[in-house]
């Protein structure tokens, strides 16, 4: 599992794809999970290794899901609900709701992939760019053309990617088409006003408001590096900007109740249901749907 662990953990890394890696710690019989068990939780609430069964499997993707929206790790003790811990300081207290003796404790650490600077061109804007995004912990990637076509896909530029054109004239039309293509989160053009006027009128009226043109914060007539500053800090805003979006925005994810246990259950991951009187129920484990369908009266209020 380790191995199979380590792998998945590589392709989500080769993807930039973000995700949380959940470390079992800490362990008090009964429960199958030990120290050192761990697990991978995707955007998607899916989990992949082992923190345990099914009393603890959805308190995890749940506090996974939260560290993964506020990028922040955290430390979790799932207990039965009258069994909390004694109070620490930074401790997330998850009561176990199910028929499930024992405690745990779990690390989330979330795993975001740093935020991607694509620098086309070359010249002492682009070398100052690169250093100082990279020391503020940017993954950057210089990118200059090869013959005549400009392909940024080679430069791994996508939706998450920040692509500055600083090709200072020589292939600005086509540097800036082909950042377009990418959907990048955020394009710029390093040009005076009357070039970047000029690049713009070769692209279609409704992307243009896509493209920041001058590149930057306008602080004046500078200096290769402090316009590099300028550009930076620019990205800078744009991507809290776009992370404020994303955590007032993102719609939490669908749950249910088991209403034998009371745990909560991620309808689209939990694989017992059952059809009653027109509505649909979800369980946590088979044993809690065998005991609703024995007598379904006796949980339905």
């Amino acid at each position: 599992m380790g191995l199979d662990l380590a792998a998945e953990e590589a392709l989500l890394v080769g993807r930039r794809e973000p995700y949380a890696r959940v470390t079992v710690v800490w362990s008090r019989s009964p429960v199958s999970a030990r120290a050192g068990d761990a697990a991978l939780v995707t955007v998607d609430g899916r989990l992949r290794g082992w923190v345990g069964g099914s009393c603890a499997e959805p308190v995890v993707v749940a506090q996974a899901m939260k560290a993964l929206a506020e990028g922040t790790p955290r430390l979790v003790h799932l207990a039965p609900a009258g069994e909390p811990p004694p109070e620490r300081e930074g401790l997330v207290i998850a009561p176990v709701t199910c028929a499930s003796e024992g405690s745990l404790e779990v690390f989330v650490d979330p795993r975001l992939p740093a935020p991607h600077l694509v620098a086309v061109g070359r010249s002492p804007l682009v070398e100052a760019l690169s250093t100082m995004a990279g020391a503020v912990g940017f993954d950057v990637t210089v990118y200059e053309r090869e013959g005549g076509e400009v392909d940024l896909a080679k430069a791994g530029a996508g939706p998450d990617s920040f692509v500055v054109v600083a090709t200072m004239g020589r292939y600005d039309e086509d540097a800036i088409k082909a950042a377009l293509a990418t959907d990048a989160r955020y394009i710029a053009l390093v040009a005076s006003e009357r070039r970047a006027t000029a690049v713009l009128a070769t692209v279609a009226k409704e992307h243009r408001t896509r493209v920041h043109a001058p590149a930057g914060l306008d602080l004046g007539d500078l200096p290769h590096v402090e316009i590099g500053v300028a550009i930076l800090a620019q990205i800078v805003a744009e991507k809290a900007r776009a992370r404020q979006v994303f955590l007032t925005a993102a719609p939490a994810p669908a749950t249910a109740v088991d209403p034998v246990c009371g745990m909560t259950v991620d309808p689209a991951t939990a694989a017992d249901r059952f059809e009653h009187e027109g509505a649909t129920y979800w369980f946590c484990a088979s044993g809690c749907r065998r005991r609703f369908e024995s007598d379904p009266s006796a949980y339905i209020s």
